[in-house]
């Protein structure tokens, strides 16, 4: 199981999934602390500001993000659950969590996949650049980013309600 939740959902939402590993994405120098249940080698920190256009002095998500986002899935033993987090919960761990699942269950229908994402989460905007990157790598020849565009800007809300994401339908 993946959840996903916003920085401050992180330490209650490892606590009631019983999580072993976690994703970070926030920009550089956000104050985060891992709880200190998540050992550091279970923790994969992603900085990258949450923007789908290079702009000056901003970390643009990039392929190298996205391949070591799929690296770190891949480790992951489905022992106990993930939790991938961002600063609202809303739109790079959304997206995170979509590429991760995509990732780990390939034959899943990307828009079904979608789907689900937006049921579970209707705050959920996932991050266009991130997905686009791991349309490319995973061999999806658009059909992810396809399906992202199809459910469209989520709901407007400040944080987002925590989720958890099946791997199978």
């Amino acid at each position: 199981m993946i959840y996903v939740c916003s920085m401050t959902k992180v330490a209650d939402t490892v606590q009631l999934a019983g999580a072993a590993r976690l994703v970070t994405l926030l920009n550089a120098g956000t104050p985060f602390e891992r709880p200190a249940s998540i050992l550091a080698t279970n923790h994969l920190f992603l900085s990258m500001n949450d923007i789908v256009q290079e702009l000056p002095d901003m970390v643009a998500p990039s392929q190298d993000h996205v391949a070591t986002l799929l690296e770190f899935v891949r480790d992951w033993d489905r022992e106990a659950p993930l939790v991938i987090n961002c600063f609202a919960g809303i739109s790079r761990s959304t997206a995170a969590a979509y590429i991760s699942a995509a990732a780990l269950a390939p034959d899943r229908d990307e828009v079904e996949l979608a789907l689900t994402l937006r049921r579970l989460a209707p705050s959920a905007t996932p991050n266009a650049r991130l997905v686009r990157h791991a349309d490319f790598l995973l061999g999806r020849e658009g059909r992810m980013v396809a399906a992202i565009e199809a459910i469209g800007r989520g709901a407007d809300a400040y944080e987002g309600t925590p989720f958890c994401l099946a791997l199978e339908p």
